[in-house]
This record gives structure tokens, C-alpha cells and sequence, in this order.
């Protein structure tokens, strides 16, 4: 359980909104466009209820200036209940705008996930061989929230604050010049404040939202290796580092919370201290009788209607750094590049006939230093088995992998039927090929339905059949609901001989005219290898099946039509076992290796290493 951390916004300390992020938040503001009724709906609810803010104040002028100073109580019933319609409607259309906005935002990230999902399920394998999961499901779920909130309520809010402001001042000038240059000043070193607020908060939601990554990737690896850990009795090891991700998180919550707390109690008193510029210049204006007590009240009412959009900017700000570095990682796996996908003018692939040829292959992985194959050559027959073997990381799993195009060759060429593999659409390549990995992996759901995850419309019938040829069939019987069980996450409750079993039903069910076997009955006894042996062997005696098999028994190379030979991702070898065993030193080491417990001692002998 290895924490590695990929690249992005989460690394050393910034200053102020990551490079990059109000670029980055282009692609899911951008989706706003496919529900522009309602984030039209939105934006004109806000004009509403800006509207009815700002003339609230001067109604509150109008009833005491010429109302109550004046006694006149139609003047002052008049400006009432104005206010009160102004409340209603207000009430009104700050319920509509909270709704359309939440509804706009939830369809953006509604998309988003979509869209991220559908990317992360194009992506090559060798993105998966760098990236870790902890941190792909971070940015499915709190990353696309922060974007999310931003492109709601965060937009939304940008655009109140700067009207609310830009009315308020226009209005409080129209009220007395004089007092309003004395509100600007005692707040100009808010600016400040909220300046310095952003530039020390911002790098902190990148950093928290990697840190976060990082906790979700150590929890996914202790549960899904929960047996491992208890097993080698690392329970306090595995908690005590949970512990420290976890330390780490949280201080750099308390971080934020202390940028908060540093700064806006200073904002508060700037705010206090322009309601006593209002109170004390007003007042003695209103003593020279130059401002009436209604014009005082409404500068108070103004006062509050200027904080709070400066509030609310710096807040926003706040939202947009957290979302540009959010959106950033997004972007990260938007852009990551698809290296195997079709070419253009790709053409359906034919019903195949099985024959498969290794032209000077050579494949290197990603970011490694020497090629996992060099120069593999080799020709294989329709209905041949091929059994693979050679010293642990000579490139077996790495030659099988090529067949699918999990990866694509970096050198020479991949023919199936003749056709070179690239120039083929993966889809109807894939889909007619078996695949049974090393690792069997089974979905939640029932034993049908992961027997029939490469042919849904499978009929029962054609399922019980994948399942008697795998030697499934009888534990199946013995379960309480049969092949109506439901069975848990990654085949929970199931044995690794039953879950690869299942795999390999699940692989002839799509009636592959190739297949290939990935150590597939590593977890199973000899006697089940056998019957499965046994089951495969007439499978393709009578469909012409051929197959590659990456073995660890004996029997299973020793039946094989052929036999490859890898060393140090080359192929040195390839013939029968009687050839290979009689010229291939290093053919009859790894037998003596890797088969010794279940070949028969005479068969070594023969090739001197008894």
C-alpha cells in the first residue's frame, strides 16, 4: 500500500488563485449553456431582488422624511406597505432564484460526472498503471462539488455583490457626497484584508483536496487489502498511517480556519467603524440641518447593502480558488491523452479465424527505462494452444496484453487473421476475444449476471452451459438462490477458485474464437484445474478456439500445441515440451522452478535437472 501522490494543484504552497484555474473553470461554466432557461430564470430573479433591496432604504427615507417628521400617516401607510409588497416579492423571487440556481449547478455537475466517468472509462491502461483510485474518486465527488458550487451559487453571488455594490454607491452619492468618501475611507482597508485573506487561502484548497485524495487512496487500498493487513498483523502500522494523513488534513483545515480567523475580525471593526462615520458625520450634518434623520437612516441601511457584496466578493474569490484548483485536476483527466483508441478509418474486424502473429514487437511501458518485450516474433495457428512461460518479469503478461490492445506496440506489429490490430475498431476486436485476467474481478450483483457481463441478452440456458464448461455449475447449485445469489462487491463470499471460475464462464459465454487465460486457475486445486483443463480443451477441439495460456502446471504446458519461451522480455524458445525440454536449458530450469510439485519426476530428468 504504497501513497503516491500525482501532480497537479495540490503541490507546494501558491499565492492567491492557482495558474491556470479561472482557465480551467472555462470548460464547466461552459456547460451552463445546456440549461440557460433556467440560469436565465436564475439571473432575473436576482435583478429582483436587487431592485427590492436597494429602494427599501429609501422607502424607509420617504416614510420618515415625509411622513412621520411631517405627520402624515397616508405617506407613511404608503411607504409601509410598499415595503411589505417589496418583501413579498422579494420572498418570491429569492426562492426562485435559490431554485434555478440549484437546479443549473446540480445539471452542470450532473454532466460533468457524466462526461469525467465516460473519459475515465476511455483512458488507456497505462493511465491506471500511474494513477490511484483514491485520488480518481476524489475528483468524481468533491472535486465536482466545489466546481459545481461555483458555478452556481458562486456565479450567481459574483454578480449580486458587484450590482449590490455598484447600486449601493451610486445611491449612497446621490445621498450626501461628504458622508459617503467617509464610508470609503474607514473601508478601504478591507481591500487589503480580503487581498491578503485570498492570497493565503487559496493554495490551501488545492492542497486540502490532494490531501483528501491521498486519505481516500490509503482507506480504498487498507479495505480492499483488509485481510492482508490482519493477516501480517499491521493493524496499528495501517492506522497509525491513516493517522498521520488524517493529522495532515486537518491541520491544514486549521490553517484555513486561522486565515479567517486572522482577518475578518479586523474586517468587522472597519465595518463598525463606518457606522460611526455615519452616526457621527451624519449626525452633526443633521444638526446643521444639511441631513435629515430619514437620509441617516437610509445611509446605515446602504452601509450594510456595501459590506456585505465586499464580504461576499472576497468569499467568492475564495470559491473560485477552490474550484479553479478543483477544475484544474478535472482537467487533468480531460486532457490526459487516449493512447489506444481508433484510428481513423478503423474497419470492423471479421468473424475470426484465430490466427495470430508477433511481427518484431517490442513494447516499453510508460515512463520505464528498458522495453518489457524486444523484438518478439512469432506465428500462431487457428484452434493452436499456446502456454506461455519464462522467469518472473520476462514480459508473459505483457504479450497477452498486446492481443486486446490494452496497450499498443511501440515497435512491429500485432496481426490477428492478418489485419494488424490498430487497424481494427477496439470494439470489434474486443468482442470477440475471452479474456480471463490473473485477478478475477466480479461485480455486485447475482452469479447470472456476472456470468453474462460480456453478453447481457445471454439467455439462462446458454448461461448454465458457460457454467458446467468452467466447472462452475456445481458450487453454483449449492448456493442458497443458485444462480439467482447475490454475491458482494469484488465476489465477496466466494472462494479465488469460485470467483475464477466464474471468470472463465464469464469468457466462454461470449463464445470467443480466442482466448486467453492470464494464470487464470492460479487459485484453484489440481483436480479442479483439471476438470477445467478438461472442459477448455474440448471447448476448442470443437470450435477451433485458439488460446493463449500464461500457466503455472505443469499439465497445462505439457497439452499446449506450442510452448513460448521468454527471458528478459525475449523470446528465446518456442516448440513442444519433449523439443524444448530436450534443447532448452532454461526451458527445464523454470520447469524445475515453477512446475517441480506437480510435474512427474521422470520428465525432469530428461532434461537434467531431477
Amino acid at each position: 500500500m504504497v501513497n503516491r501522490g500525482r501532480g497537479g494543484p495540490g503541490g507546494p504552497p501558491g499565492r492567491g488563485i492557482p495558474p491556470g484555474a479561472l482557465k480551467a473553470l472555462r470548460r464547466p461554466v461552459g456547460y451552463l449553456r445546456h440549461h440557460w432557461l433556467a440560469a436565465t430564470g436564475a439571473l432575473l430573479s436576482l435583478f429582483v431582488v436587487l431592485f427590492a433591496g436597494l429602494a427599501s432604504p429609501q422607502l424607509v427615507r420617504v416614510a420618515v422624511d415625509g411622513g412621520l417628521a411631517t405627520h402624515r400617516s397616508d405617506v407613511v401607510a404608503m411607504a409601509v406597505g410598499t415595503m411589505v409588497g417589496l418583501a413579498c416579492l422579494r420572498a418570491v423571487a429569492g426562492f426562485l432564484q435559490d431554485y434555478l440556481t440549484e437546479r443549473a449547478s446540480q445539471g452542470v455537475a450532473y454532466r460533468l460526472r457524466d462526461e469525467l466517468f465516460a473519459k475515465i472509462q476511455r483512458l488507456s491502461f497505462s493511465y491506471y498503471d500511474q494513477a490511484e483510485a483514491g485520488q480518481l474518486l476524489t475528483r468524481l465527488t468533491n472535486d465536482v462539488e466545489a466546481v459545481r458550487t461555483m458555478t452556481g451559487s458562486g456565479i450567481l453571488q459574483i454578480a449580486s455583490s458587484l450590482l449590490m455594490l455598484v447600486g449601493a454607491v451610486i445611491l449612497l452619492f446621490r445621498l450626501d457626497w461628504r458622508v459617503t468618501l467617509a464610508i470609503l475611507v474607514t473601508i478601504a482597508p478591507i481591500f487589503w484584508l480580503m487581498g491578503n485573506f485570498i492570497r493565503r487561502i487559496g493554495p490551501l484548497f488545492g492542497r486540502i483536496m490532494q490531501q483528501l485524495g491521498n486519505l481516500n487512496t490509503l482507506l480504498q487500498e487498507s479495505l480492499l487489502g483488509v485481510r492482508l493487513v490482519r493477516a501480517y498483523g499491521r493493524e496499528a502500522d495501517t492506522l497509525a498511517r491513516y493517522e498521520g494523513l488524517n493529522s495532515n488534513l486537518l491541520e491544514l483545515s486549521i490553517e484555513s480556519i486561522k486565515a479567517v480567523s486572522n482577518n475578518f475580525p479586523f474586517i468587522m471593526l472597519c465595518g463598525s467603524l463606518s457606522g460611526v462615520a455615519v452616526i457621527g458625520l451624519g449626525g452633526w450634518l443633521s444638526i446643521k440641518g444639511e441631513l435629515s434623520v430619514g437620509q441617516i437612516l437610509a445611509f446605515n441601511q446602504y452601509l450594510f447593502y456595501l459590506l456585505m457584496p465586499i464580504m461576499g466578493l472576497g468569499f467568492s474569490t475564495v470559491m473560485i480558488a477552490r474550484a479553479g484548483a478543483s477544475a484544474l485536476r478535472i482537467n487533468e483527466i480531460f486532457d490526459a491523452p487516449t493512447e489506444v483508441a481508433d484510428r481513423p478509418g478503423a474497419t470492423e474486424l471479421a468473424p475470426l479465424e484465430g490466427a495470430v502473429e508477433f511481427d518484431r514487437v517490442s513494447f516499453r511501458y510508460p515512463g520505464a527505462e528498458a522495453d518489457s518485450l524486444t523484438e518478439v516474433s512469432f506465428r500462431v495457428n487457428p484452434g493452436e494452444t499456446v502456454a506461455i512461460v519464462g522467469t518472473t518479469g520476462s514480459g508473459k503478461s505483457t504479450l497477452v496484453h498486446l492481443l486486446p490492445r490494452f496497450y499498443d506496440v511501440t515497435a512491429g506489429a500485432v496481426r490477428i487473421d492478418g489485419q494488424d490490430v490498430r487497424d481494427v475498431t477496439l470494439s470489434s476486436l474486443r468482442s470477440q476475444l475471452g479474456v480471463v485476467m490473473q485477478a478475477p474481478l466480479l461485480f455486485s450483483g447475482t452469479i447470472a449476471e456476472n456470468v453474462a457481463y460480456g453478453k447481457p441478452d445471454a439467455t439462462r440456458q446458454a448461461i448454465e452451459e458457460a457454467a458446467m464448461a468452467a466447472q462452475a455449475a456445481p458450487f453454483i447449485r449449492e448456493l442458497p438462490d443458485g444462480y439467482d445469489t447475490v454475491i458482494g462487491e469484488r465476489g465477496l463470499g466466494l472462494s479465488g477458485g469460485q470467483r475464477q471460475r466464474l471468470a472463465i464462464a464469464r469468457a466462454l459465454l461470449v463464445d470467443p474464437r480466442l482466448v486467453i487465460l492470464d494464470d487464470s486457475t492460479s487459485a484453484v486445486d489440481a483436480e479442479t484445474e483439471a476438470a477445467i483443463r478438461a472442459s477448455l480443451d474440448r471447448l476448442m477441439a470443437d470450435r477451433q478456439r485458439t488460446c493463449f495460456v500464461i500457466a503455472q502446471r505443469f499439465s497445462t504446458v505439457r497439452s499446449a500445441d506450442r510452448i513460448l519461451v521468454l527471458d528478459g522480455g525475449k523470446l528465446v524458445a518456442q516448440g513442444r515440451h519433449e523439443e524444448l525440454l530436450a534443447d532448452c536449458e532454461l526451458y527445464a530450469q523454470i520447469l524445475g522452478a515453477q512446475f517441480l510439485e506437480d510435474a512427474p519426476v521422470h520428465a525432469l530428468e530428461v532434461g537434467g535437472v531431477a
